[in-house]
């Protein structure tokens, strides 16, 4: 029997100068995956990421053998090195801007209590339940009598998502197919390119806007209102201030019109602030007549993102009972974190604004002197910190802080932890107001840390 040939080409040089697979040879001591896994650091972190998420970080430390990025044998360190703290891919961040409600940073840091509330929640809980009679029940009621507490002018309250939401659901429950009589000065823009006009136009609601920028009175809007008004809308413009030749009309007169008034005070504020005189609150506003008023839960409440509606008991339930209120529903752990925000110790955003300049300058002046003797150049300076948010536009917050070499930043940023501070006249301040005490020392090793990185 004949040996059978390939044929249609020439075959593979076979000389012993160049043995086959030389170039794969170092690939074929790349550890196997299901190896590598069986590292105790990585089953470990099985338990706590997910098995799909340790194994992704495997993959690419293997990627990189063959690369020859890094060597065969440091497949596993690698990996292990790659892993994220938790599952979530957001990273806890150190405020060092001096902005109390930073809205690219999560505005509102909830409280221990808070936290401790959302662990609660996590898991089954009687959210919707009542435990002694086995029956359904309201929802997150303790959320609302926490909340009504807070504001005894409220006969009855609602939470919603977020403070949008809270406008758009009063928007389309109560003007549908009417009118809603507002200031041009208060048809605000805020982040994003957000506009309230176009919020309350998709709700299916006609705006019969009233006034000019910068003057607005009562004759204006009772010249507007009829038959075909809704409600008359009041909006503080919470993110920019006008000043000079200006008027516009308060709640009070507002609610002489014989309309229901509709005040967005936006920051959620729930009573007055004596550091905050000129911000508006939810008490305030509802006894000077406010049919309604609707704010937002993560700023200066300094809870969860939520929408707070508060107001007379029959338009809260005009509301509640709304088919878009089911859309806008609140999660439990929204619930959890907002009780616990209205019942519990003063959160963090309270604590900020109540920071005393001579208890700042003491521990800027701590947190400079260590990072000289560490080598890295650093002075003390006076700063001024912002309300943010959406809250309190104009007022400014004395603080101190620290300035360090402007191209730390980058690697502040890029740290572990993230910290995030903000550049003024080619120097990089690192703002302490909204930074606990115990921080100061993640502060300062994230700084020495950003210093040998540039160095190195």
């Amino acid at each position: 029997m004949r040996d059978l040939q390939p044929t249609g080409g020439k075959p593979p040089d076979q000389s012993a100068d160049q043995p086959p697979n030389q170039s794969s040879d170092h690939r074929r001591r790349i550890p196997r995956t299901d190896d590598v896994l069986a590292d105790p650091r990585l089953d470990a972190a099985m338990s706590a990421l997910g098995r799909d998420t340790v194994k992704r970080c495997v993959v690419r430390a293997q990627d990189r053998a063959r690369q020859g990025t890094i060597d065969v044998d440091a497949v596993t360190e690698d990996a292990v090195a790659a892993l994220p703290a938790h599952a979530t891919s957001l990273r806890r961040v150190v405020n060092a801007t001096g902005v109390v409600v930073h809205t690219n940073i999560g505005r509102a840091p909830l409280s221990d209590a808070a936290v401790d509330a959302v662990r609660v929640a996590a898991g089954h809980t009687d959210v919707e339940y009542d435990l002694a009679s086995g029956q359904r029940a309201g929802r997150g009621a303790g959320t609302l009598a926490a909340l009504a507490g807070a504001v005894p002018a409220a006969e009855s309250v609602h939470v919603v998502n977020n403070g949008a939401a809270a406008l758009s659901l009063a928007a389309t429950a109560l003007a549908q197919g009417l009118e809603i009589v507002v200031s041009r000065g208060e048809m605000v823009e805020i982040g994003d390119g957000f506009r309230l006009p176009d919020l309350l136009s998709s709700t299916g609601a006609a705006l019969r806007e009233v006034g000019t920028t910068n003057r607005t009175s009562i004759d204006d809007y009772a010249a507007a209102v009829g038959p075909r008004t809704g409600f008359v809308l009041k909006v503080h413009p919470s993110n920019f201030v006008v000043r000079g030749f200006t008027s516009s009309v308060p709640v009070r007169e507002l609610a002489g019109l014989g309309f229901p008034v509709v005040a967005d005070i936006g920051s959620g504020l729930l009573r007055p602030d004596p550091e905050l005189p000129d911000e508006p609150d939810a008490a305030t506003t509802l006894r000077a007549g406010a049919a309604l008023v609707t704010a937002s839960g993560d700023k200066l409440l300094g809870g969860p993102q939520a929408g707070l509606v508060l107001g007379r008991a029959a338009l809260v339930d005009r509301l509640r009972r709304h088919p878009l209120a089911r859309a806008l529903r609140v999660d439990k752990l929204t619930l959890a974190a907002l009780e616990a925000t209205l019942r519990g110790p003063a959160p963090p955003v309270s604590r900020a604004l109540q920071q005393d300049t001579a208890g700042l300058h003491t521990r800027a002046w701590a947190l400079a002197e260590s990072l000289r003797s560490e080598g890295v150049p650093a002075e003390t300076i006076e700063t001024v910190g912002r309300v943010g948010g959406g809250g309190a536009p104009g007022v400014e917050l004395p603080s101190r802080g620290v300035a360090v070499d402007a191209a730390l930043a980058p690697m502040l940023r890029t740290g572990r932890p993230p910290v995030v501070g903000h550049v003024e006249r080619a120097r990089l301040v690192l703002d302490l107001r909204c930074v606990p005490p115990e921080q100061d020392d993640a502060v300062r090793n994230a700084v020495v840390a950003a210093a040998a990185r540039r160095e190195g």
